[in-house]
């Protein structure tokens, strides 16, 4: 596929090992006796056994090993960080060249063929999870394993969370997600869509209908705004309301599907990581011209993968570096005319540990667009949280859980992004996994 064709296609960009390439490097690894690549996996995959399997040649038992501590592997094959996990610890990242960890569990989990003869005899204790994202899919899988009747319970008509709604066809394709979802059911996880906690029921008619514990994982879906004149303008769009119009709605299918989608041919994207990627590399797609990110601080201080960057740099994405926005102006009809930007210089270093970005006096400056996309995080959502009563939040808004996900309520457990807020996928399912294991034990003595 050419770079053109790249721009224009929702196609997968990055299409993993050939079997030659899976198999030289896995040759690579030095099967380290410590295996310091498994602390640092936040689901703590036995990473030598699998890398060792797919060196015999045989992924579907490499497939298998991964599935003993990670349900979807060819989702984090695909969009974990390895690079500053997995791939950091790795010996070799010493020399420079780390061993590819995450394009071996994306080839293992591609290749490898599914088994899918599980079967458990049922202890009869019900959980319910709510919310269809990594942190909840991962512990409802765990559960099953165990014997655990689940029921995952999800707003929208599609599981996946985040997956499914918030990461680009281009970079992580929905078959994927679908075909991993379809093992944990497999698994004996009942999936019902279509359920607004606090609307359909609340977790009192769940508890009344059998459930004895409750998983929270209702992730952070409600986007940050910049609080600038303007911003209220309807060329302005959150990353929410970007990523869910095309990649749950199907925009850039239309008219196929009934989601239209104006953008424009000039669009901006505020923020610097790997969302405000997504949302550049999209409007791309979805047929602009010139897509510009503006930052406040520079390259090397961008949150967004270096893979997720430089895909960008090649597909023709611009950046405006030590630029924050003032003010979106719009014209005599209410429509984004600029955005009024000033240049920052780089101070000593905030509490994220990079440099705090201070306006240049002055240095104020114009770029003209025809839509706005505001990429610079997001917050807990409290419309299913008001429907808990004395469930205990922090100042963040974020539930406040102890050292075994356990909630201020008795029997409810939360994990994932509602309680850490922003963060990676596979962190989520880093969480799912622990509030699953303390689940079992609180059933267990209960």
């Amino acid at each position: 596929m050419s770079l053109s064709q790249r721009r224009s296609s929702f196609r997968e960009v990055s299409l993993g090992f050939s079997l030659e390439e899976a198999k030289k490097e896995a040759l690579r690894c030095l099967q380290c006796k410590n295996a310091p690549c498994i602390g640092g996996c936040p689901v703590s995959i036995d990473i030598p056994g699998f890398i060792r399997l797919l060196r015999q040649g045989d992924a579907s038992a490499a497939k298998a090993k991964i599935k003993e501590r990670n349900n979807l592997p060819g989702v984090c094959g695909r969009v974990c960080p390895q690079e500053g996990q997995c791939q950091k610890v790795c010996v070799l990242n010493r020399t420079g060249k780390p061993i590819k960890i995450g394009y071996l569990e994306r080839f293992a989990a591609d290749f490898g063929k599914e088994e899918k003869n599980f079967s458990v005899k049922k202890n009869g204790l019900k959980v319910a999870v709510i919310g269809s994202g990594p942190a909840s899919l991962t512990c409802a899988a765990d559960l099953a394993k165990e014997g655990f009747e689940v029921s995952v319970f999800e707003a929208l008509h599609k599981p996946g969370g985040v997956m499914v709604y918030g990461i680009p066809e281009f970079r992580l394709p929905k078959k994927i997600v679908e075909e991993e979802i379809e093992f944990i059911k497999s698994l004996g996880v009942e999936v019902v869509t279509n359920f607004v906690l606090g609307k359909t029921a609340t977790l009192d008619e769940l508890r009344r209908q059998g459930f004895r514990a409750f998983f929270l994982g209702l992730g952070a879906g409600a986007p940050l705004f910049l609080g600038i004149k303007g911003e209220n303008c309807v060329d302005v769009y959150s990353a929410n309301e970007f990523l869910v119009r095309v990649n749950l709605m199907k925009a850039y299918l239309f008219p196929q599907y009934d989601t239209p989608l104006r953008i424009g041919k000039r669009v901006g994207v505020i923020g610097g990581g790997n969302v405000a990627f997504d949302c550049a590399r999209v409007a791309l797609r979805m047929g602009a011209e010139e897509v510009k990110i503006i930052y406040r601080r520079t390259k090397e201080y961008m949150p967004a993968r270096e893979e997720e960057i430089q895909n960008a740099e090649e597909e023709g994405v611009v950046f405006e570096f030590l630029t924050s926005p003032k003010e979106i102006v719009t014209d005599e009809k209410g429509r984004l005319n600029y955005l009024l930007c000033v240049r920052n210089e780089l101070k000593e270093k905030d509490s994220s540990g990079r440099p705090h970005p201070e306006e240049i006096s002055g240095s104020d400056f114009k770029i003209e667009l025809d839509s706005l996309i505001v990429a610079i995080g997001t917050k807990a959502n409290p419309l299913a949280l008001e429907t808990i009563e004395g469930l205990k939040l922090n100042r963040r808004g974020y539930i406040e859980v102890d050292e075994n996900f356990m909630t201020s309520l008795e029997g409810i457990f939360a994990g994932g992004d509602i309680v850490t807020g922003s963060a990676t996928v596979i962190s989520a399912m880093g969480q799912g996994k622990k509030a699953a294991t303390a689940i079992k034990k609180y059933l267990a003595s209960s």
